[in-house]
């Protein structure tokens, strides 16, 4: 019966399963998948189309909504990471004597990120979502409590580096989870979940005003500053650690998350993909007129999602190859893994030398340690409200995802140039406040679009490459911003310019997902 209906889909004509052929064109004419006619595996193509159709069927559930929440969690640790290790060196430098390389937090932590974007990326893809989904929280909490132990820099290091690995799955295992449950008109909800990130970042900047300044648990030189004197570094990595634990614990709780309806028709599990689908749809009274027959009628996926010995490299080498499939796509994968390594340098080197930047110029001049932390976490707060004008722009048909990304990106360059005429702490945190919602625009599209133009089948790998790209620039930066001159405007330039060069790359990326839905 199964040749009967994949010999039918060659244009056998036969009557026994002529029906299941009509349900399948029917359903199937609902949406345009973003990668259809890209010539890859038709029979994925078909199988992806009709698991679109049923997603688009279901509609926006409850199960969304819970996603959206601890999805974003993931975004908020991850940002929240990223800041942690910056808001403790300075306190945690002079504990342990001044001794060794002052950005060595920086390193580790972009260091760790970097292992674990690649590691969780291809992992997922391998072995399915659920599991890197349900355990980075976990291993953040636990290496952010440990490192409040640590008796000196190295060892400080090498637990932040942990973090960063269980923080770098989080963004990729995110973006993909939530996306390959969206119904495909709901997409632009992806670019929102990027607010997240921005209440991570002003969480950081709460708990660092609140354990940062009071003198008595924060030493004023590196002279006779134990351990007892200092234990302001060391709350503040034990209230993260904790929070991050609560975040853990709520995934698991709240919702239990079933594998990607995606991830299991990409290897070959239709009757689960069914199981799933129809499981949510009665969950939430909604309908779901998928079956196993029509899942079937498309025929066997041809192998091009994994490797035949199912090897560790050899899978990750499937699915890297798979993300060139294509000229077409080819380009787009480039073009995204570019972005993510033009923005990977822009960013983190402009907020690493902008203090001696500032400092040279007077502009932080006069401020008590509570002002500084003041304006720091007021930045962090606009960086909120970024992703929700991304998300507006993003699903207007002119602008769609590319041309949101280029004016965020062209917006922030022009508040970086802006930048170098900075002399007052109010034209400081006017500006650091316009570059924190700008930027945010072009990083909540760029978050969501390169989930949305991968394919399913490699787009945890795609997408943790990129954001390794990333984490590889961010490390170059830290070194830059040791040997080079941090008190002149060049790097400011330097950094605008290269935002002007990701504008450009996002006008000319070859797909874009507005009127699309994910493949």
């Amino acid at each position: 019966m199964a040749q009967d209906k994949r010999s039918e889909l060659s244009g056998e004509k036969r009557s026994d399963n002529s029906s299941t052929l009509i349900a399948v064109s029917k359903i199937s004419d609902k949406g345009v998948d973003i990668l259809a006619g890209e010539d890859l595996d038709p029979v994925l193509e078909k199988k992806m189309s009709l698991v679109n159709d049923a997603i688009d069927e279901i509609g926006w559930t409850r199960y969304h909504t819970k996603l959206f929440f601890l999805n974003g969690f993931g975004y908020s640790v991850d940002s929240l990471v990223l800041l942690l290790q910056s808001v403790i060196a300075t306190q945690a430098f002079m504990e342990f004597g001044e001794v060794g390389f002052a950005n060595a937090l920086t390193i580790a932590v972009y260091v760790g990120m970097l292992v674990g974007a690649l590691f969780w990326g291809t992992t997922a893809d391998i072995i399915g979502r659920r599991l890197a989904f349900n355990t980075s929280l976990a291993i953040c909490s636990v290496a952010a409590a440990i490192s409040a132990a640590m008796p000196n820099w190295p060892s400080l290091a090498l637990f932040i580096s942990l973090i960063g690995f269980g923080a770098g799955g989080n963004l990729i295992l995110d973006t993909t989870v939530f996306l390959e449950y969206l119904p495909g008109k709901k997409q632009w909800v992806l670019t929102l979940m990027a607010m997240w990130w921005g209440f991570g970042q002003a969480i950081t900047g709460f708990i660092g005003w609140g354990f940062l300044v009071p003198a008595k648990w924060n030493c004023a030189s590196a002279s006779n500053c134990g351990w007892r004197d200092n234990m302001g570094w060391r709350y503040v990595m034990i209230t993260s650690g904790a929070l991050v634990g609560v975040m853990s614990l709520l995934r698991i709780t709240v919702i239990r998350l079933n594998e990607t309806p995606k991830w299991l028709v990409a290897n070959g599990r239709d009757a689960d993909v069914i199981a799933i689908l129809h499981k949510i749809a009665a969950k939430y009274n909604r309908t779901c007129s998928l079956t196993i027959d029509q899942l079937e009628a498309c025929g066997v996926i041809a192998g091009t999602t994994h490797n035949k010995r199912r090897l560790p490299l050899g899978e990750s080498l499937v699915h890297i190859r798979g993300l060139f499939a294509t000229r077409k796509l080819a380009l787009s994968t480039s073009l995204i893994w570019l972005s993510w390594a033009m923005m990977g340098l822009a960013y983190p080197l402009f907020y690493v030398f902008l203090p001696n930047y500032l400092a040279s110029r007077g502009a932080t001049s006069n401020l008590s340690p509570s002002e500084v932390w003041r304006n720091y976490t007021l930045t962090n707060i606009s960086s909120i409200f970024g992703p929700v004008l991304a998300a507006v722009m993003c699903n207007i048909r002119l602008l769609g995802r590319k041309f949101t990304m280029t004016i965020g990106a062209f917006m922030t360059a022009t508040f970086f140039f802006a930048y170098a005429s900075v002399h007052t702490p109010a034209q400081d945190v006017g500006f650091s406040c316009a570059i924190g919602f700008c930027l945010n625009v072009y990083y909540g599209v760029l978050y969501a679009y390169t989930a949305e133009v991968l394919p399913s089948a490699h787009r945890a790998t795609g997408d943790g490459v990129g954001v390794g790209f990333n984490r590889i620039m961010g490390i170059i930066s830290a070194v830059i911003a040791a040997v080079a001159d941090t008190s002149t405007t060049a790097p400011i330039f330097v950094c605008g310019a290269l935002l002007v060069a990701i504008g450009v790359v996002s006008a000319v990326l070859p797909f874009e997902p507005y009127g699309h839905r994910s493949s």
